[in-house]
């Protein structure tokens, strides 16, 4: 299981950018798919982003393609995600996550402990 460490909670207004990190270290950190899944209070969580070990295979969920990307630094076993024109009046939980092999987008993953984005005016 890997340790993964998010940047903090942030607040930013309506049609702004963000960009948020996660760090991850343990055993085999560099061959770990890793990506993003985010939750809104009341709402089950959803898988917004991933990115494999290569880093020459990113996707996204439909809901943030084209706004949000996901570079990913091998070198320092770091992904960031990348959100621009973020919605208004959203509050969201982000939690940075980690596999190993299968599909990225499973929900069986190595969690960050989430951290909270709010967009308001």
């Amino acid at each position: 299981q890997l340790q993964l460490v998010e940047s903090g909670g942030a607040a930013v207004q309506p049609g702004g950018s963000l960009r948020r990190s996660c760090a991850a270290s343990g055993k085999n950190a560099d061959v770990h798919a890793l990506g993003w899944f985010r939750q809104a209070p009341g709402k089950e969580r959803e898988w917004v982003s991933c990115i494999k070990p290569s880093g020459t295979s990113d996707t996204y969920a439909d809901s943030v393609k084209g706004r949000f990307t996901i570079p990913r630094d091998n070198a320092k076993n770091t992904v960031y995600l990348q959100m621009n024109d973020l919605k208004p009046e959203a509050t969201e939980t982000y939690y940075c996550a980690a596999r190993f092999g299968g599909l990225c987008e499973s929900d069986k993953q190595d969690w960050g402990e989430g951290t909270l984005v709010t967009v308001a005016s």
